[in-house]
């Protein structure tokens, strides 16, 4: 806890400039580094302070928060309110003076923001791309807390084109990504492939109320724990997930099973590949949940989405309405493979995608024994989506990513290589971990010099 000091204006200037010191900030620094490991972030044991005067211009991955929101949602009309409280702790090791929140609706959906609190003083909020920027108003110095309000409303798509059906009302179905203001850091949403811009630290816990314009059965992150008698107002909770994302129709049928202590639930409108589609899920959940380490949660969701591309998100995917059965035991073990790579052990998505999307498609095709080379030349791996042509970003990525996975594990050994990348997720789960952070993973797990004989060339940042 802080000494109270007199107010002084000269005091007050020291002590930020104290803060800056401390902490090695720099102008315009963004600390990217991946927050505590193998448990919830760490938070103060005594009273945790507030703001204080002064500037740092320095922000933060490394922030613990929970966050509550009430959506309002009206199916009807394609109307999207918004009203989030973050309550965010500094555990970055150094002070911060604004917030970096993510939400795709600010490239998506016509967000127009209505108001914008911290500790309940209106601020001066920026939108910057898919970035809504929060001045602080002053320092947050370490193990300080802050609670940030967020109001909005938007207005979902009608289509599926571009990036669209990330965000839209479509075939009876509504598809919402990345739609609660999350803590980040800027980064830019248009790329020129179908990679995902996107990078969130886990939170402990999330709550979230939404209000309908009629009943609809909705599919999201967490599990409900109300719904009122008119079936127009349901609440779900969540804990340790890095995203929440809704999808509701108001003719969602579903099935289940249960794998362990797991229920595995399909969400649908058309009946086509329903049976098919669960019968996917938990075969590769079951497979991946060996090969990779338990699954924390008590139900995993696959959702029929409205169109567009299949999707992760934490305890919840998205198959695409229309998909057809060819291509669906890979596409659905694919996106379950995720709810460990990305989900459990995240990623900067947009700037590493190599360390989700190339692990992601490795334990896929192994464990569905669908293995191809790849149709683009050989390259670096160790750029981000915004690198990589449209014609050659998966075919580098996903399939050449995952072959060179694989060529470690046939160079140290099945049984080896699974007990490394076993260890791994256990020991990265719920942080955020790197493209360095795992290569590292499988290289310590074997005398065979792997950065030499196999990284080394297709990672030049690293080796």
């Amino acid at each position: 806890m802080p000494v109270p000091w007199p107010p002084s204006r000269l005091r007050l200037a020291i002590l930020a400039a104290l803060l800056v010191a401390a902490s090695g900030a720099r102008p315009s620094q963004v600390d990217a580094a991946a927050p505590p490991t193998g448990g919830l972030p760490r938070t103060s044991l005594v009273a945790a302070a507030g703001i204080q005067p002064g500037r740092v211009d320095r922000t933060s991955l490394r922030l613990s928060a929970t966050y509550e929101a009430t959506l309002r949602l009206g199916f009807t009309n394609r109307s999207f309110v918004v009203d989030s409280t973050a309550t965010v702790t500094n555990t970055s090791g150094g002070p911060i003076d604004r917030l970096e929140l993510n939400t795709a609706v600010a490239r998506l959906g016509g967000l127009v923001l209505t108001a914008v609190t911290v500790d309940g003083n209106a601020v001066g909020a920026t939108v910057d791309d898919q970035t809504i920027v929060v001045p602080l108003g002053g320092i947050l110095p370490v193990d300080g807390r802050t609670v940030v309000r967020v109001r909005y409303g938007a207005t979902l798509r009608t289509s599926l084109s571009a990036s669209s059906w990330l965000f839209t009302r479509a075939n009876g179905i509504v598809n919402a990504y990345r739609w609660l203001p999350w803590i980040s850091r800027a980064t830019p949403f248009s790329r020129p492939n179908h990679g995902d811009p996107f990078v969130t630290p886990n939170s402990p816990f999330v709550r979230l109320t939404v209000t309908t314009d009629r009943r609809l059965v909705i599919a999201t992150t967490g599990d409900r724990v109300f719904r009122s008698d008119d079936g127009l107002t349901q609440r779900f909770e969540a804990r340790n997930v890095r995203d929440v994302t809704v999808t509701a129709a108001p003719d969602f049928r579903t099935r289940e099973a249960k794998v362990g202590a797991t229920t595995i639930r399909y969400y649908y409108r058309s009946a086509t590949n329903a049976q098919l589609t669960l019968d996917a899920a938990v075969a590769a959940f079951r497979k991946l949940q060996v090969r990779l380490g338990p699954y924390p949660y008590p139900t995993f969701k696959v959702v029929q989405s409205a169109g567009g591309y299949g999707m992760e998100s934490p305890r919840l995917i998205w198959i695409p309405y229309g998909a057809g059965s060819a291509n669906l035991r890979y596409l659905v073990t694919h996106e379950t493979a995720h709810q460990w790579f990305y989900g459990l052990v995240g990623s900067d998505q947009a700037r590493q995608p190599f360390a989700d999307e190339a692990a992601a498609d490795f334990v896929a095709r192994y464990v569905t024994g669908l293995k191809r080379a790849s149709r683009c030349a050989s390259g670096r791996l160790d750029r981000s989506i915004y690198d990589y042509t449209a014609a050659c970003y998966y075919e580098q990525i996903y399939i050449g990513g995952g072959n060179l996975i694989d060529q470690a594990r046939q160079a140290m050994g099945s049984t080896a290589f699974w007990a490394a990348l076993r260890g791994y997720v256990a020991d990265q789960r719920y942080g955020l971990a790197s493209n360095r952070t795992l290569l590292r993973a499988l290289d310590d797990a074997t005398p065979i010099d792997l950065g030499a004989r196999i990284f080394g060339p297709r990672f030049p940042s690293i080796y």
